[in-house]
């Protein structure tokens, strides 16, 4: 029976996951091994815990989340205490109250809220799809995401609050949300934006916007992230440099080279051939996504597979857009490819019931 059920999930889908998560434990080994080897091992660890939680949420059917509402609104409430606990208690990292530090690691309690807000938005949207046109279920997803994105903005975390109002747009774009209610949105979301460049965002947030511009402006301070990376990049070449001689990363020139900024340290050791395969794999993964989603049968599935996507999408467009230096810093990892287990774990989690909707929708 096992084995039968094993042979049904899309290994396709899991094996481009960890290539990955391989060239990412390569690249951490590389650049991080000499000088500090708990990058190294703790990235293994997660690694491994991932792979059990793919196993385990694959085997538990999807729809256990789906038939209880009440199940979904206890996750979506625990992700808001984590998240108003973290503003009291948690660690400040790169000015950031981001983490709470449990023994020796450190728990991103957003992480937990993203994956809180697709079940909430899967399961919203997918019984009310019909009536998507009432200006109410708009409204009232909308007060989900937005209590959710306050306190992370609160944090401040920039980068995750942008995540979660295009994770909760995307959701509706597929839903089936009219043009002009999108257009409505946006003109809202122009106005918050504005709103909050002179009432909330701190100093270093606006320069890490303005930097993209021109780095060269501040090539000491905001700009140079943005410098370092595009050098480290544009060195790599065709073949790039060689596994342990890259000379921005090694020689830590290139800040974050193990998170942030783990795309410029591939680009620059691996060159555009290990360029290329990252691509390659995560072409695989999403379209595997989208063969599921096509396929699952009911609308919770699907939207769950789409806020997945987005949320991936999202951190990957960004992640690459401020390493190449045309998108602002943000803070975004590159997903299943950089250091941390709050991201990796939470990935993995949601890439098991995804495969648990690719089992039981053949």
């Amino acid at each position: 029976m096992i084995w039968y059920f094993l042979k049904k999930i899309d290994w396709v889908m899991v094996i481009s996951a960890f290539l990955l998560t391989a060239m990412g434990l390569l690249s951490i080994f590389s650049t991080s091994f000499v000088q500090d080897k708990t990058f190294f091992i703790k990235q293994a660890i997660f690694i491994v815990a991932g792979f059990f939680l793919i196993l385990v949420f694959s085997f538990l059917d999807y729809r256990f989340f789906r038939n209880h509402s009440l199940l979904l609104l206890a996750i979506y409430i625990l992700s808001v205490l984590m998240l108003v606990a973290v503003l009291f208690v948690g660690k400040i990292t790169h000015g950031a109250l981001s983490w709470i530090k449990i023994g020796s690691f450190n728990f991103e309690p957003v992480e937990f809220a993203k994956f809180a807000m697709i079940l909430i938005l899967a399961q919203y949207f997918s019984l009310r799809h019909i009536e998507l046109y009432r200006l109410t279920h708009i409204i009232i997803s909308g007060l989900y995401t937005g209590v959710v994105t306050l306190l992370v903005f609160f944090q401040p975390d920039f980068g995750s609050a942008m995540v979660l109002i295009f994770l909760w747009i995307g959701v509706m774009i597929i839903a089936g949300i009219k043009l002009r209610q999108l257009l409505l949105l946006l003109l809202l979301g122009i106005i918050i934006f504005s709103v909050s460049w002179f009432a909330a965002l701190k100093p270093y947030q606006k320069q890490r916007i303005t930097s993209f511009i021109n780095p060269y402006l501040d090539p000491k301070g905001s700009g140079y992230h943005r410098i370092q990376s595009m050098i480290a990049i544009g060195s790599g070449g065709f073949w790039g440099r060689g596994l342990g001689q890259g000379t921005q990363s090694q020689l830590n020139f290139l800040p974050e080279q193990h998170t942030d900024f783990i795309f410029a340290s591939i680009a620059e050791e691996w060159g555009f051939v290990g360029i290329f395969f990252v691509f390659v794999f995560y072409f695989l993964f999403f379209w595997r996504i989208i063969k599921t989603a096509l396929a699952a049968p009911n609308n919770f599935a699907r939207l769950f597979c789409v806020g997945f996507s987005v949320v991936l999408i999202f951190h990957i467009v960004v992640n690459i857009g401020m390493n190449l230096g045309i998108l602002p810093i943000a803070g975004i990892s590159l997903p299943f490819v950089s250091y941390g287990g709050s991201n990796l774990l939470i990935n993995f989690l949601m890439l098991g019931i995804v495969q648990s909707i690719a089992v039981r929708g053949k």
